[in-house]
């Protein structure tokens, strides 16, 4: 018997978009600090999440709309989102595999 898991549909917070959950990347508020946002692409960290089109412009427009703020439910302060602008940025440059050859 074979096992068949069920695809969750998520809507993007910037683009409002719906999408199975494997095509977005979860964002969750840091556990030390509340203050800043991190990427959790393995979908494992603790606590509420928002799911966001994993592209810099979805983070961007996310950000213009204060839509991280409705998400997690903060009013007032502004959550960092250095932490998954990196995450994002690294993404979209690639891997950056050195391979070595052996002669």
């Amino acid at each position: 018997m074979t096992q068949t898991r069920e695809i969750r549909v998520r809507t993007c917070i910037a683009t409002r978009e719906r999408r199975p959950d494997t095509e977005l990347l979860r964002v969750v508020v840091d556990p030390a600090d509340e203050n800043r946002l991190l990427a959790d692409p393995s979908r494992s960290l603790p606590g509420r999440g928002a799911w966001i089109t994993p592209d810099l412009a979805a983070l961007e427009l996310a950000e213009q709309r204060r839509a991280f703020g409705r998400a997690f439910r903060v009013s007032g302060r502004i959550p960092d989102t250095g932490p998954v602008r990196t995450y994002l940025a690294a993404q979209a440059a690639g891997p950056d595999i050195t391979r070595k050859t052996e002669h």
